[in-house]
C-alpha cells in the first residue's frame, strides 16, 4: 500500500499578485465578449423587429386595396 502525503504550498506574494493580475485580464476578456455578443444580439433583435414591422405593414396595405 501506498502512503501519500501532500504538503500545501503557501503562495508567495509575487505568486498571488500574478494570479490576481492574471484573472483581472480574464475578466476584462469576458466582460468584452459578453458586450460583444449582447450588441450582436439586439441588432439582430431590432432588424428582426424592422423586417416584422415592415412585413404587417405591407400585408395591411394589400388588405386595404
Amino acid at each position: 500500500m501506498r502512503d501519500y502525503t501532500y504538503e500545501r504550498q503557501v503562495p508567495t506574494a509575487a505568486l498571488h499578485k500574478a494570479r490576481k493580475a492574471f484573472k483581472e485580464a480574464d475578466i476584462k476578456v469576458a466582460m468584452a465578449e459578453y458586450e460583444r455578443t449582447q450588441k450582436a444580439f439586439h441588432a439582430n433583435h431590432e432588424r428582426l423587429k424592422a423586417e416584422r414591422l415592415a412585413r404587417d405593414a405591407e400585408a395591411a396595405r394589400k388588405l386595404k386595396i
